[in-house]
């Protein structure tokens, strides 16, 4: 069975830090791509930042750049996106999704999020 488990979200002061987890099981976790992805109360979900073993990392959002660092352990099948200088525009459900082979934007696998709060 297929698993994503997103950890980590909570509640933080703007400026802050937060890193989430996302920890896979059920696949082959090198066949696969992992990204983050949001979805803040009233808008559509988006993508954040996608990490391949076959290409890298690759910017879905360009929000995020230079606050946002997405990184892999292979050993622990767990991907984490480093959040900081958060703000409250980040607050938002956090999603990963599993995409085969490369970064897509397209998950094959979803799990569940986890709630990230930004206060002010």
């Amino acid at each position: 069975e297929v698993q994503l488990q997103a950890s980590g979200g909570g509640l933080v002061q703007a400026g802050g830090s937060l890193r989430l987890s996302c920890a896979a099981s059920g696949f082959i976790f090198d066949d696969y791509s992992i990204a983050w992805y949001r979805q803040a109360p009233g808008k559509e979900r988006e993508g954040i930042l996608c990490i391949s073993s076959r290409e890298g990392i690759t910017y879905y959002s360009d929000s995020v750049k230079g606050r946002f660092a997405i990184s892999s352990d292979s050993s622990k099948n767990t991907v984490y996106l480093q959040m900081n200088s958060l703000t409250t525009e980040d607050t938002a459900i956090y999603y990963c999704g599993a995409e085969h082979n490369y970064c897509s934007g397209d998950p094959d696998y979803w799990g569940h999020g986890t709630q990230v709060t930004v206060s002010s």
